[in-house]
């Protein structure tokens, strides 16, 4: 089995080439997204449609539900789970999304997480409630570790307060006795370059059809059946369309906040990109499709 990761900024066109790949070298698809992970979170999370994903199988969409608790443990685990499907298939692996930490944390590895029941689950989420209270807590147990996240970072500090009341441990001990353990060695990482003029205008277009498609229904069903507190419910595109529904802002304000956080969590996929693989291939979409059937290992 052979595997390579097609990564980029949302809006670059990831989906399409992946699947344009896939279908040429006979591979099942690993989705690397933080949203399409979720069921019923279509619209916002643009994952590829069911019509789309029919000639090529689809992993990591579609698998939890939002008010489901998931981490990058659990994505690893998911990683595992296909390699192992490829390998039984005689198929190949195109790893492709715009959460590239998921990529990173498979190559670094990472301590794994205590084992976390839907008691401890709950309890933490209650306690979150209450988020500086949490942090001031958190700071006392383990003040070397907590110095490097921030007061308002929710998700660290989610993880963080999950380990110590899972554990019982610190997070530094709790570390220190679990270290990491990469669980990919090799892999050929494609990144697409796109100017940000470009990919602005993409955002733009991406976020008025999502309007058309039914981005507000979609985010009332959402808030309807799971309520404003999952995690998933704080992601771009749902929290704009929250305050559209709070009337805070108008609809053109809406599409334009979005719009704008997208393009500044682009700019933050573009820099993390750039800085944290060695050996990645950087090149526009219009030249990455050749670059990668070229390659020999597909020879």
């Amino acid at each position: 089995m052979k595997q390579l990761a097609i990564i980029g900024p949302t809006a670059s066109g990831k989906s399409d080439l992946a699947i344009k790949i896939a279908d040429k070298i006979d591979a099942h698809i690993l989705s690397i997204d933080s949203l399409s992970i979720y069921k019923e979170i279509d619209i916002v999370s643009a994952k590829p449609s069911k019509i789309e994903r029919q000639n090529v199988q689809h992993f990591g969409i579609d698998i939890l539900k939002p008010d489901e608790y998931f981490s990058v443990d659990i994505f690893m685990d998911l990683y595992r789970e296909v390699v192992s499907t490829c390998q039984r298939e005689s198929k190949n692996l195109v790893i492709v999304g715009g959460t590239s930490f998921y990529l990173k944390s498979l190559m670094q590895g990472l301590s794994p997480l205590p084992i976390i029941n839907e008691e401890i689950s709950w309890h933490v989420q209650t306690k979150l409630l209450d988020l500086p209270k949490v942090y001031a807590e958190l700071c006392v147990i383990d003040p070397l570790y907590m110095k490097n996240i921030s007061s308002n970072d929710r998700y660290r500090i989610e993880k963080m307060l999950l380990i110590h009341e899972a554990s019982n441990l610190s997070p530094t001990e709790w570390f220190h006795k679990n270290p990491p353990k990469p669980v990919i060695e090799d892999l050929d990482i494609y990144n697409i370059e796109i100017e940000r003029e470009i990919l602005r205008e993409r955002i733009s277009k991406r976020t008025h059809k999502m309007l058309q498609l039914g981005l507000i229904d979609e985010v009332c069903f959402l808030e309807q059946k799971y309520t404003r507190f999952p995690h998933a419910m704080s992601s771009i595109g749902i929290v704009e369309v929250l305050e559209f529904l709070d009337a805070k802002v108008d609809k053109e304000k809406m599409l334009e906040n979005i719009s704008l956080h997208t393009a500044q969590l682009a700019k933050r996929q573009q820099t993390f990109n750039r800085t944290q693989f060695e050996n990645i291939i950087h090149a526009p979409l219009e030249e990455l499709e050749q670059i990668i059937l070229n390659n020999t290992i597909f020879q």
